[in-house]
């Protein structure tokens, strides 16, 4: 069975393309059978239903199990989860695995707060159930087999997170969900938490911190308000400030896209912006597109419409229409009835009559959108359209093509991954702005950084740093922030979870054979050479096309200028994506890879000593002692005749901790170079002190 890497689906061996999603699988092959990951686990059982089931007959206790499994099952795929395996009457379900989305704790806490209320239904609607449940979810790194098929019974991960999550459901309360330390630091933001005694598990060492996640703060796809104030964006403020005051004045529509990565402030911008606008007497209504949950068709829109016809999603079908031809009635005249009809049609409320062709409704909607710029001028925003369906990018593409002469913007944030569907977007509109959000600068991000710091009453003598690793990415450098003040006593230098989901889920979203440039790019270095993955390919891919295809989604970038004769030199552009990349190699494929790029340095570099510290490095991650000792020598004695004699000594102590106690003459010289090393670089200290304390006597004479 051949997994398909977009969407989870097993497939025959025989399969071109996904029989779910479409994906073509023929590259599968390029890919890994293994991936290191950060997953989420949920583990879920019935309380008391082993004995329970002791005394009823099999047809009963499987009439009981049936629809159970099948509404667990639906919550959790609804929510992007994989159900691994049900045993018995427990549940195993992983998030971030074979695909990662980026808020995969998230989606599994929302997940899990979804089966309890889907057994309580089910309790109500069938009494006879008397179901209880206890549920924990937990995040950390495990080793993905993305060829497992759950339908033989091979586990898709592996690792003690697993372990974690299963000793955590034990401790559940009845139906009640508890939640370790990584899911809690992932989630705390968007979802209420209540304190929970640290549970004392099977085969731990130390009590597990644990957490009872009690509802939803946000809804999906949302994030909570900044920390701080927003930082770095008063000058695509001040364009998106020229923009309205001109569709004000001349009465003419504009769509004006945000495109940005996750987390690089799109939708702060736009909410700083509706503020003002709304400040400014502007009516300023906000919808979303969902990446999961009950996501529907036109869902910005509809969520817009609701808003101005007051309706909630309590409200009965009935009581929502009423609203709805109220509303429409006040702002229209004429053939409101008409208009009320085909935007119900539109939203999901109607359910009688229909109409010929989707322009009528869509007509609809554009009378509606113009009496409402008509009456006040209007921003309408439409938050992460990149999660917006075809035909909602349709709609938002009529509206900005066919609404005329009134006060009218249309806001749109999105990531880039929009004009991988739509190409084309924006192109021939009357009325169309592109505006990139870029990353913060160094000054603002050192800034934000240490407000950050600072709020949480740590100090921010870091932030200098926290900003740079941050890349300018707002949510990383606060996450970062936090998770240094948060482990400033444990001294942890791991990627806060929602980074490393951040990345992980636009590496995953890359074509296979980019992907597999960029894990083996990810060995070289944060500087690499086309010669080196061409050592580590196949032979089957297209580099060349492969490496542009990357440096075009700005991941990777080519330098002018190579430290190999005759071999172009690359770089990632951020030590995030290197990391991440890396990270994700199991052990096994990167010795092996180390050891293809330290072959092909030393036949590229016979003559040059500078390449010893990389091969000394590349050949100690390959597993191989003995050939790292002997260039960190090299490494060594090349730093001493430069006088960096510390760093020699960093060199020397680094063979002598691959060299065998057997080999003691060989250890014993390099003690010898080590230790002459070491009284240079004291001597050298000594005399740069020894002339401060000369001079400050000379001073004070």
């Amino acid at each position: 069975m051949m997994v398909c890497p977009n969407c989870g689906q097993e497939n025959p061996p025989i399969a071109k393309f996904c029989l779910a999603c479409a994906q073509p699988l023929a590259d599968q092959a390029q890919g890994l059978a293994e991936e290191r990951k950060v997953v989420t686990v949920l583990f879920a059982d019935l309380v008391g239903f082993t004995a329970r089931a002791e005394r009823l007959d099999p047809e009963d206790v499987r009439a009981i199990l049936t629809p159970y499994f099948a509404r667990v099952r639906s919550e959790i795929e609804s929510f992007g989860g994989t159900v691994e395996k049900f045993i018995g009457d427990a549940v195993m379900a992983v998030f971030g695995a074979p695909v990662v989305h980026g808020d995969d704790p998230e989606r599994a806490v929302r997940a899990a707060l979804a089966m309890c209320s889907a057994v309580e239904e089910l309790n109500r609607t069938e009494p006879e159930l008397e179901l209880k449940i206890r549920v924990a979810v937990n995040t950390g790194e495990a080793l993905v087999s993305l060829a497992a098929s759950a339908a033989q019974g091979e586990g898709v991960v592996a690792g003690d997170v697993v372990n974690t999550a299963s000793r955590l459901q034990e401790a559940a309360p009845v139906n009640g969900i508890l939640v370790g330390e990584e899911t809690y630091r992932a989630t705390r933001s968007v979802i209420r938490y209540q304190d929970a005694e640290p549970v004392v598990a099977k085969g731990k060492q130390d009590p597990v911190r644990v957490w009872r996640p009690l509802a939803a703060s946000v809804g999906p796809g949302e994030r909570a308000a900044g920390r701080v104030p927003m930082l770095g964006r008063a000058s695509e403020l001040a364009v998106l400030e020229r923009i309205w005051e001109r569709v004000v004045s001349e009465q003419r529509p504009q769509l004006v896209t945000l495109f940005g990565p996750a987390g690089i402030g799109k939708t702060r911008l736009a909410s700083e912006f509706a503020q003002l606008a709304g400040a400014g007497g502007a009516r300023v209504i906000k919808g979303r597109s969902l990446p999961y949950g009950e996501v529907l068709p036109y869902g910005a829109f509809a969520a817009q419409v609701k808003q101005v016809a007051k309706i909630f999603d309590t409200d009965e079908v009935g009581a929502a229409c009423e609203k709805l031809d109220g509303a429409i009635a006040e702002l229209l005249d004429g053939e409101a009835k008409e208009v009320s009809s085909h935007i119900a049609m539109l939203i999901g409320l109607g359910s009688e009559g229909g109409v010929g062709d989707r322009q009528t409704l869509f007509f609809s909607a554009r009378r509606l959108v113009e009496a409402l710029a008509t009456a006040q001028p209007t921003v309408l925003v439409f938050e992460d359209i990149h999660w917006a369906d075809a035909g909602m990018l349709d709609l938002l593409e009529v509206l900005a093509s066919r609404v005329r002469d009134v006060p009218l913007l249309l806001l749109a944030p999105t990531r880039p991954e929009l004009l991988e569907r739509r190409p084309t977007w924006g192109g021939g509109l009357p009325g169309y702005t592109a505006l990139p959000v870029e990353p913060l600068g160094e000054e603002h991000a050192r800034e934000l950084a240490a407000q950050v710091l600072q709020q949480m009453q740590k100090p921010n003598h870091e932030s200098g740093e926290i900003g740079l690793v941050g890349e300018g990415n707002p949510l990383f450098i606060e996450e970062l922030a936090a998770s240094v003040a948060e482990h400033a006593t444990t001294g942890s230098a791991d990627l806060p979870t929602t980074i490393r989901g951040i990345v992980s889920a636009r590496m995953d979203a890359l074509p296979p054979g980019e992907r597999a440039v960029l894990l083996d790019a990810a060995v070289v270095g944060k500087v690499f050479w086309s010669g080196a993955l061409e050592r580590m390919s196949s032979g089957e891919l297209a580099l060349p096309e492969l490496l542009d295809s990357l440096e075009g989604r700005d991941l990777i970038r080519r330098e002018p200028v190579s430290r190999l004769r005759g071999d172009q030199q690359f770089s990632f552009k951020h030590d995030l994506i290197r990391d991440n990349a890396y990270a994700t190699l199991p052990r096994p494929q990167r010795r092996k890879r180390h050891a293809q790029v330290a072959t092909f340095l030393e036949e590229t570099t016979p003559e040059i000593p500078a390449a010893a510290s990389a091969l000394a490095h590349h050949w100690r991650e390959a597993g191989e002692a003995a050939r790292a000792a002997e260039y960190f020598i090299i490494a060594g004695d090349q730093a001493g005749r430069g006088w960096a004699r510390e760093q020699a000594a960093a060199f020397y102590q680094d063979a002598l901790e691959l060299l065998p106690e057997e080999q003691a003459t060989e250890r014993r010289e390099i003690v010898q170079r080590r230790a002459v090393a070491l009284a240079s670089v004291f001597h050298a200290t000594e005399l740069r002190h020894g002339g401060v304390r000369r001079r400050t006597v000379l001073d004070e004479s």
